[in-house]
């Protein structure tokens, strides 16, 4: 009988930066916690990478500007009034 043929799983790099006091600060805390940056920081977005790769609900997409909700003083059609 044949071995099952192992498939192979595609990883992708990711890479970002920190400074110097928050890698000081995220190995502190990996020691406590005696754990690595590595798992930390997987275990922090499992939940982003586990639920969406299908499709993303609708209550967590971005929403228009939040900045047009205040008027224009140049456009505003009623007069203030100060009584």
């Amino acid at each position: 009988m044949k071995k099952a043929r192992k498939r192979n799983t595609g990883y992708q790099l990711v890479e970002f930066k920190l400074s110097k006091k928050q890698m000081k600060s995220l190995r502190n805390y990996c020691r406590a916690r005696k754990t690595t940056p590595t798992k930390l920081i997987k275990k922090s977005i499992r939940y982003y990478t586990e639920h969406f790769s299908e499709g993303v609900p609708q209550k967590y997409y971005a929403t228009a500007n939040q900045l047009d909700m205040f008027h224009d003083p140049e456009k505003e059609e009623t007069p203030l009034s100060l009584f």
